[in-house]
């Protein structure tokens, strides 16, 4: 019988300035999925709540506050190695200048240029429901 993965839970940013564009941050070469472009975030640890995980992840990771979110999307992800939910929040308002607090490249991308970049697998689903909103603009 297959030993059932531990499901890793993550919160997730989808974040957006005010032109419209979609922060994106770099994997570093040596983590799962590396060198591909990402939604910034990260687990959520024992004990904390979801938007207390996704503030701490941002701030740890690219220098911002939260100010204002709200849900997106959640989506489970099977890797051969593990599992994820990835628990995904639009934030519309932070406090900061984000950057690559860990070294990483960071850029803001227009919308319409999301499918041009290389994500992890589990994240196709979030850049095809922005593209998606694109079009319900128009």
């Amino acid at each position: 019988m297959e030993e059932q993965k531990k499901r890793i839970w993550v919160a997730v940013g989808v974040i957006e300035n005010e032109r419209g564009e979609i922060l994106l941050a770099k994997r570093s070469a040596d983590r799962h999925q590396g060198d591909r472009w990402e939604f910034p975030g990260g687990k959520v640890e024992s004990g904390e709540d979801l938007l207390m995980a996704l503030d701490r992840e941002l701030w740890e990771e690219i220098g911002i506050r939260v100010l204002d979110c709200a849900p997106f999307m959640e989506l489970c992800h099977d890797y051969p190695e593990k599992s994820v939910l990835l628990d995904i929040w639009k934030v519309t308002r932070f406090e900061g200048e984000p950057y690559g607090k860990e070294g990483q490249e960071c850029r803001w991308v227009p919308l319409l240029r999301l499918h041009e970049y290389q994500f992890p697998d589990a994240n196709s689903p979030i850049v095809q429901r922005l593209q998606q909103s694109i079009h319900r603009r128009i």
